[in-house]
């Protein structure tokens, strides 16, 4: 298989690739590190006119602390985190998601703004930053604003972004030492996209969470007030406390109307709540 032909334009920094998509005549795409838009190239589901290839910029592979939160440019690899090529304040949370993307060639190349930008429900950095409360710069000629991530994917292969606009970094939060993480996700084998991913960041000693219930065919569903998970209130016994059948309740309101696709959802969140508690 075989794309359909397109122009390519390889821009030497970011203020030469967002001239280029504000300017563009025709639809254009941004290809990071190609690994969702090359096959869908070849399949020919997507059929641009123009390729913008940003695999080259500097100013997007950069990673600073600034504070109590971590900024990473939209071209770090899932590798530049799994070998811990990048400073962790979320004390290995992003590093176990990293190390379980695909496979390892995938990881290589793939970025985690592309990834993103993809907006494919099952992708796992579409839950496990939105479980972390990061936020994204999206930046194009006219300046640059910043969307929550339970923001920006608004549907399916959907997102946020404007035409000529980029994500330009991705802030994640310092994860406190009082926080526990969990996720969890279903694959059939590996290296596939999952088919049921949860996630979670509970403090007991705040009494705050947050939850996501992802790869659902839409937007993950995050759930900043938790408590109706765990009977009402989140404690240190919360993995006792977890309520399946509520689970159950907001997949049923999401549109998961098979049983049996929400049972799967809600055991993978059953997992994640007891990793977290480990």
């Amino acid at each position: 298989m075989k794309p359909a032909p397109f122009g390519y334009q390889r821009p030497r920094d970011l203020q030469a690739a967002l001239a280029v998509l504000g300017e563009a005549k025709t639809s254009a795409k941004i290809m990071a590190g190609g690994q969702s838009l090359g096959p869908m190239l070849n399949l020919r589901l997507v059929e641009p006119q123009m390729i913008v290839d940003i695999t080259g910029l500097a100013e997007l592979k950069q990673v600073e602390r600034r504070g109590d939160e971590l900024v990473l440019g939209a071209c770090v690899t899932h590798a530049d985190i799994e070998d811990g090529r990048i400073p962790d304040v979320t004390r290995g949370a992003m590093q176990r998601v990293a190390g379980n993307i695909a496979y390892r060639a995938v990881r290589n190349r793939g970025t985690v703004g592309g990834s993103l930008s993809h907006a494919d429900p099952a992708a796992d950095w579409v839950s496990a930053l939105s479980a972390l409360g990061a936020r994204l710069t999206l930046r194009s000629r006219a300046g640059a604003r910043m969307v929550a991530m339970e923001d920006f994917i608004i549907g399916a292969l959907e997102s946020a972004l404007h035409d000529g606009e980029v994500v330009e970094t991705i802030h994640v939060p310092a994860m406190p030492a009082s926080a526990h993480w969990g996720y969890a996700k279903s694959c059939r084998k590996t290296g596939e996209f999952a088919h049921a991913i949860g996630a979670i960041l509970i403090d007991p000693s705040a009494a705050s969470a947050r939850v996501v219930i992802g790869a659902i065919d839409a937007a993950p569903i995050v759930i900043t007030s938790a408590a109706e998970l765990f009977g009402g209130r989140i404690a240190g016994d919360y993995k006792d406390r977890f309520d399946m059948r509520v689970a159950d309740v907001l997949l049923a309101k999401a549109g998961v109307s098979s049983a049996a696709h929400r049972h799967i959802h809600v055991n993978v969140l059953k997992r994640a709540v007891s990793e977290a508690a480990a």
